[in-house]
């Protein structure tokens, strides 16, 4: 049952952030009086709509995005029309055939009461802003929920309270957790350490945070030391001798990467969610803005272990390309885990959501058509143009035409359909999992 509801509330999410989004390019384009014909979210059948002024609003059958439909996105051509139906052999007929067909599907909604209001006849400024406040929107979510998680609830931090004391010694490659007859007790259970301990000294040096305690026990493989221990608020001084153990050695990414021989405790840590400063947000977005970028650069080379995990049942790791309803289906597996308490699956939720606007953002931000980075590389040139011939003393040039962009638009588009499909089926077939 949780599966489905988390499965619901994350394309409830999902739907809420497609909106948005299209509502950031809706409310500049009429900011700047560009007539908009359409604002839906979904594509396919619409499932309805209403038409406010001259603006339909809808929702539509899928909801794997959305668009706003502006007049005049792209210019007509020198003779002031399309120029359709070219009977040019070859791939340069194919390539004028995909400019003016594109040409001509724009052009056939503007009327001549649309002058001055269309899209490509707005100063490239103006065009960018547009394109932009759509993925923007998405940062703006990101960012906005990072506030909740870090500010409002805080960050798991693990403490010197003791939440569990080990009962044996077990090296970090071991499979499991149970104690077998041959396992030696861990120090800290000889020494009488029990769980809700607060260890406030070590050998006499006062400790406050768990990466100090942590590193105090690892370096004093062997030796007997006085652990300062707050019991009920009465300060008890307990011996203890660390073993050397096999322990395990993780990088910045919390990945397992190796083991070393240090010394070995036997106590867990408490996680109290610790609240963080406004800044914090910030911070947070920066580190996934880098890793969602880093992510997206890597999918071409997770494709070939991608068709692997469908066509021959490899398992898929955590950083394998996952669509929306592979997210859809790890939102439903955080709410219904009972490896995680209330307060850490609605973190773990809000993250999934963050970080899937993460990934709108810095998608539609790429340089491409059919993609909002597509139609910002446009007005760039433009302006660049633009300011290179008043450089010169020449007369500025045309608009860019955008229209010629789409040969490798449709390039792009069938990849990312190819990639979509993909992913589709091994998110059904074979999906991520978060929790064994």
């Amino acid at each position: 049952m949780w599966t489905v509801i988390g499965f619901v509330l994350f394309f409830v999410a999902l739907l809420l952030s497609i909106a948005l989004h299209e509502l950031g390019h809706l409310s500049f384009a009429k900011l700047f009086r560009v007539r908009t014909t359409q604002y839906m979210v979904g594509f396919g059948k619409t499932l309805w709509s209403k038409q406010v002024g001259e603006t339909e609003y809808g929702i539509k059958a899928i909801p794997l995005g959305g668009y706003i439909r502006m007049v005049g996105m792209v210019p007509p051509g020198p003779d002031g029309s399309a120029r359709t139906g070219t009977t040019a052999f070859g791939p340069a007929g194919i390539i004028r055939n995909i400019i003016e067909e594109t040409r001509e599907g724009d052009r056939a909604q503007v009327t001549l009461a649309d002058e001055g209001r269309q899209f490509y006849q707005l100063h490239p400024f103006k065009r960018i802003v547009i394109m932009a406040a759509g993925p923007l929107m998405n940062l703006l979510i990101a960012v906005g929920v990072f506030a909740i998680v870090l500010v409002g609830i805080g960050v798991p931090t693990a403490s010197t309270t003791l939440a569990e004391v080990n009962k044996c010694v077990l090296p970090a490659t071991a499979t499991g957790t149970e104690c077998g007859p041959n396992d030696a007790p861990t120090p800290a259970a000889q020494a009488g350490l029990q769980a809700g301990d607060t260890i406030v000294a070590f050998d006499g040096n006062p400790v406050t945070g768990w990466a100090q305690l942590t590193s105090l026990i690892q370096g004093s493989p062997n030796t007997t030391v006085t652990l300062t221990v707050d019991r009920g608020g009465q300060q008890l001084q307990i011996p203890a001798t660390p073993v050397e153990n096999e322990r395990p050695i993780y990088n910045e990414n919390g990945q397992l990467t190796g083991t070393r021989q240090a010394g070995f405790l036997g106590v867990q840590p408490t996680t109290p969610y610790v609240q963080q400063g406004p800044g914090a947000a910030i911070d947070r977005t920066g580190e996934f803005i880098s890793a969602a970028a880093q992510g997206i650069i890597n999918i071409p080379a997770r494709i070939p272990a991608l068709w692997d995990s469908v066509f021959n049942g490899a398992p898929r790791g955590l950083d394998s390309p996952m669509g929306v309803v592979g997210a859809g289906r790890v939102g439903g597996e955080i709410l219904e885990t009972a490896d995680l308490d209330a307060k850490d699956k609605l973190v773990t939720f809000l993250n999934l959501i963050a970080g899937f606007n993460m990934a709108l953002f810095l998608l539609n931000m790429l340089p491409l058509l059919p993609l909002d980075g597509g139609h910002i590389l446009g007005a760039v040139i433009e302006w660049v143009r633009r300011g290179w011939a008043k450089v010169r003393g020449k007369k500025a040039p045309g608009p860019f035409d955008v229209a010629k962009l789409m040969p490798v638009g449709y390039v792009v588009a069938i990849l990312f359909i190819g990639l979509t499909v993909l992913t589709l089926a091994a998110d059904i077939v074979n999906p991520v999992k978060l929790f064994n």
